[in-house]
């Protein structure tokens, strides 16, 4: 079996030993997006698109329009790239998604009405370090679209939490997860701390396979605070995370691929 990775860092420890778990019996093989688009030719059994840039994207497009299965699919994860349709999705599927509300610019949110209370503002499109800030006061907002003013952004009230972001993750069936000072947090995020699925609210396991199902997505994660009383509120997923450090995600990373690619 024939297996691609659309990475440019196949030494990213998820699939770095998601291969050597394959590599014994299958064919493993690295298509680096930022290279030229590759010429028709055979094609691998299934593809793991873990990057998300638009070259990534469009070359999934390009192995899915010539009948390849790639997880997760182009449109799926271009979707998790875009705040706005995430959350539009999210809220008319039902799912506890932060309420969002969508500016042009961060200068056109600023020169705009005051904010009602303390919110959360977030780039649009989600990459590597985008913005993501806690506004306080009008002051904050101005200093914050003076360094970013052409920034797309959304807006999501600030909801009181336990001061903890709930990191579960998904591949397959499977759930991992992990609990992390909130990036919003003075004293920065700190490590990941890990967490028994035993340790989570009831209810919780069963709303991310949903957010899975909504989404289309194989392998993902989902980011959720604790409104208190274990009051899920999703703030944002995650196409194909890193997943790193969890025990057990390479072997079920590597079982997904060989089930899809059947």
């Amino acid at each position: 079996m024939r297996v691609g990775l659309i990475t440019s860092d196949p030494g990213h420890p998820l699939l770095d030993q998601t291969t050597a778990l394959l590599a014994p019996d299958h064919q493993v093989e690295v298509l680096d997006p930022r290279a030229p688009l590759p010429a028709p030719g055979p094609l691998a059994d299934v593809y793991l698109l873990k990057a998300r840039t638009p070259s990534a994207l469009a070359l999934a497009r390009l192995l899915e329009q010539r009948g390849s299965r790639v997880i997760n699919p182009a449109a799926a994860t271009a979707l998790c790239q875009d705040r706005t349709s995430m959350a539009a999705l999210a809220l008319s599927a039902g799912l506890p998604f932060a309420g969002t509300r969508t500016f042009t610019t961060l200068a056109r949110l600023a020169s705009g009405p005051a904010l009602s209370g303390p919110a959360v503002v977030k780039s649009r499109h989600s990459r590597r370090h985008d913005v993501v800030a806690l506004v306080d006061t009008p002051a904050q907002l101005r200093d914050l679209a003076a360094a970013h003013p052409d920034e797309p952004v959304v807006v999501q009230d600030f909801a009181a939490n336990d001061g903890w972001d709930y990191k579960l993750w998904a591949i397959g069936d499977q759930l991992f997860a992990g609990l992390r000072r909130s990036e919003l947090s003075p004293q920065g995020r700190g490590p990941t701390r890990a967490l028994r699925l035993d340790d989570l609210p009831p209810g919780w396991p069963a709303l991310v396979h949903r957010v899975g199902e909504v989404f289309s997505l194989d392998v993902y994660g989902v980011d959720i605070v604790d409104r208190g009383d274990g009051a899920p509120l999703i703030v944002d997923i995650n196409a194909f995370p890193g997943i790193r450090g969890q025990s057990g995600a390479p072997e079920a990373l590597a079982a997904l691929t060989l089930s899809r690619a059947g």
